[in-house]
């Protein structure tokens, strides 16, 4: 089999350990950090370039920053993007650290999503930190704007339906 840039990805997406080598006192679980994803992943690189990159968009709204992780052999390209929403109002963060826990949040999971790493089973994405999940509620005039968004494609229909509550009117509409 010929060593293109997909091959080599596939191999490193088989033997890539990236560990969880940071610990959340709070909600008591280990997890792993984009940092060490980085660090686990450079030794694997052997001459292929891996940049990562964020840019902060709107949609309806809200602001997110959109990550993205781009592997090159100079030739070829992969390119996996992820997107992390940002809470200006963050309870224990100013606005800098509000995007850039935002920002390293969406790297992480391009990063992820260019090689493989399931984070499903881990603590930092399975954790609620003894909270429930609630959805925050959609003024109809926000509504009509997320619609408007979701038909330039600028905001896709299963992130509202998965972020919002959406009332059974709203959802009527869709």
């Amino acid at each position: 089999m010929k060593d293109t840039l997909f091959t080599r990805l596939a191999k490193i997406q088989q033997e890539l350990k990236a560990p969880k080598n940071q610990f959340n006192k709070f909600g008591n679980y280990k997890y792993r950090s984009c940092e060490d994803i980085m660090l686990a992943v450079k030794p694997h690189l052997n001459g292929l370039v891996l940049s990562l990159s964020d840019e902060v968009k709107e949609a309806a709204g809200y602001m997110y920053v959109e990550a993205t992780a781009m592997l090159t052999d100079g030739d070829k390209v992969q390119i996996v993007k992820a997107q992390a929403g940002i809470d200006p109002n963050r309870k224990g963060m100013d606005i800098a650290q509000a995007f850039g826990s935002s920002g390293s949040y969406a790297r992480k999971y391009a990063l992820n999503g260019l090689f493989l790493i399931d984070d499903a089973k881990d603590s930092d994405f399975t954790n609620k930190h003894d909270k429930q999940a609630s959805k925050p509620k959609m003024s109809n005039d926000r509504f009509k704007e997320a619609l408007v968004a979701i038909d330039d494609k600028r905001y896709s229909l299963e992130r509202l339906k998965n972020e919002w509550a959406l009332t059974p009117a709203q959802l009527k509409q869709l």
